[in-house]
């Protein structure tokens, strides 16, 4: 991963589930089949460089699975 999560991811909030996840079957082939949501939210990460920033991340969680595949969506602000 290019970056990593620092602290806890605030706001989560839920942005498909069950059919509405597009790579439904990707990631049933993958990690296995599980009722998959996608998620929003925002947290503190250090990027690659030691950069701190606040970024809106979203992920794929499935009960039984966990959560996988995080993903920088956009950058909010510069931390320090």
């Amino acid at each position: 991963m290019y970056f990593e999560i620092v602290g806890e991811i605030k706001r989560v909030e839920v942005i498909a589930t069950a059919l509405g996840v597009r790579d439904r079957k990707r990631l049933w082939r993958a990690y296995g089949r599980g009722s998959w949501r996608k998620l929003k939210g925002i947290a503190s990460i250090k990027l690659r460089d030691g950069a701190l920033v606040i970024a809106e991340l979203h992920r794929h969680e499935a009960h039984g699975i966990g959560k996988k595949e995080f993903k920088i969506k956009r950058l909010v602000a510069q931390e320090g």
